[in-house]
Formats: structure tokens, C-alpha cells, sequence
């Protein structure tokens, strides 16, 4: 049962639904899904078909507001994690001090927006006085930005909302995570394999969680000849929060290089 079948079971029935800015309560929100779950599903007759033309519009104003939100957005690093992290757990403290040590350093942090680790990066970068961001997806359930988000959007598509934050970010630290974080991870060592993007780090924090991650790529990918030797190299793991901005700081200043040389990524 979904959660929020949990909660209308439990007579919790002002428990709201969002479909995009949207919010819904009560009868009002009976029989509706994601945006992205109607663009995708195959089921039933085939009139949708005729509804795409506009969905494009809407598609493309996605793209308008976030690229419009963020223009001016200064260097920043999107930081990934699970929004079951807990309050009091040594993963959202990590998240807190990475996200307070990034800041410091001049980045801005992308997360999610939502809760867990994800608010545990965005709390440190506003604690000191960063700058915090929250990229927001509509879900079929509750859902809202953390309250240590100074700069929030809320997206209806996972891709447009996956395109803000590669074009955006300088580096991805990924937390202790499940499926999104993930989903995230290996859409960026995807692109930066095959060149999309350069100078972009991957950083993996927390050796002990990720170690049968990496062992796995190591003897299944690289051991069958999936991936190639120096693949494995765009991954860095650590448990170290100064390594972190570290290996941020040196490969923005190489980006910086890149620049000045006219040396743009396609992104």
C-alpha cells in the first residue's frame, strides 16, 4: 500500500496531493497521478496521443523557469542522498558538515530539495550563510521542499529536472542513497564516459556503504570487459569531508582553466 493509501486508511483525509505547484486535499485529489506517470503510461485508448502538441508546452516552460531561476546561480555542487537518512543519524551529520564545508568554500548546494540527506546539505550550506537550493519533483504522494531552502523549484519531469542539475553543478556527492541517488549517479558517469561533460567529479561519501558498489563495478563490469580500466577512475570514494571539497575546489579551478582556453562542455 502506498503511503498514502497508509494515511487515508488511518482517516487522515486533509493529507495533501501535488500534481506540480498543485495542491490537493481530500476528494480533490482522487484518481490523480504524476505528470510524468501520464506522459509514460501506454494503458487505455489512444486520444492522449492527440494531447502531446501541448504537453511540449508545458515541457518547454519547465525548462524556461528553471533555466530562468538559475542563470545566475554562482558555482555550485549538487549533493544527493536518501530522504530516510535520519535526524540523528552520523549520515545526516556528514551531510550537514559537507554541506556547511562546501559553502564555505564558495559553492552553492544543490539537493532534491526534500528531506533526509537531502536536507541535511541543504541545512549546513544555510547554517553558515550559503547559498541552498531545492530541486523539487512532483510524486504521487506528500511531498515538500525543506525549510533550509533559500532557492526552490518544483519540476513535473525527472529529465528536466536531471538537467538543471548537470548544467548547474561543478561536481555530484552522492550520500548513502537507494534508487534516485543511484538514478543519479550513473546518469553522470555516463556522461562524463562519453565526454558530454568534463572536469566534473563524482564523489561517493561513505567507503563502508558503497564498498559492494564499487566491488561489484570492479569485478563485474571491469571483469567482463563492460567498462574499460580507466572508468573506475571517475569515481572517488571517501570518508573524508575535507577530500571532498578538495577534489571540488581543484577540478573547478581546472574548469576555470578550460574556460579561459574557450574549451566549453556540451552541456
Amino acid at each position: 500500500m502506498s503511503a498514502d493509501g497508509e494515511n487515508e486508511g488511518a482517516g487522515l483525509s486533509k493529507t495533501p496531493r501535488f500534481r506540480g505547484p498543485i495542491m490537493l486535499r481530500r476528494d480533490r485529489k482522487k484518481g490523480i497521478g504524476t505528470t510524468d506517470q501520464h506522459l509514460l503510461d501506454e494503458r487505455g485508448p489512444a486520444d492522449w496521443v492527440h494531447t502531446d502538441p501541448w504537453r511540449v508546452l508545458r515541457i518547454q516552460a519547465e525548462f524556461v523557469e528553471g533555466f530562468g531561476a538559475l542563470a545566475e546561480v554562482p558555482r555550485a555542487v549538487a549533493v544527493f542522498g536518501s530522504a530516510r537518512t535520519a535526524a540523528d543519524s552520523a549520515e545526516y551529520a556528514a551531510g550537514v558538515a559537507i554541506g556547511s564545508a562546501l559553502a564555505r568554500a564558495g559553492f552553492a548546494v544543490i539537493t532534491g530539495g526534500g528531506p533526509g540527506a537531502m536536507e541535511a546539505a541543504n541545512r549546513g550550506a544555510s547554517e553558515v550563510g550559503g547559498y541552498s537550493i531545492g530541486l523539487g519533483i512532483e510524486l504521487p504522494f506528500e511531498q515538500h521542499l525543506n525549510e533550509w531552502v533559500d532557492l526552490g523549484i518544483n519540476f513535473r519531469y525527472f529529465f528536466a529536472r536531471k538537467t538543471m542539475f548537470v548544467k548547474y553543478s561543478q561536481a555530484f556527492v552522492c550520500m548513502p542513497g537507494g534508487f534516485g541517488t543511484l538514478d543519479e549517479l550513473f546518469e553522470a558517469l555516463t556522461l562524463v564516459q562519453t565526454h558530454k561533460i568534463t572536469r566534473f567529479p563524482i564523489i561517493l561519501f561513505g567507503t563502508k556503504y558503497w564498498a559492494g558498489l564499487v566491488d561489484w563495478m570492479r569485478e563485474s563490469l571491469l571483469g567482463s570487459g563492460k567498462i574499460a580500466a580507466g572508468d573506475l577512475g571517475l569515481v572517488h570514494v571517501t570518508d573524508s569531508v575535507d577530500e571532498v571539497v578538495e577534489i571540488v575546489t581543484l577540478a573547478a579551478q581546472a574548469r576555470q582553466e578550460m574556460t579561459e582556453a574557450g574549451v566549453e562542455d556540451q552541456w
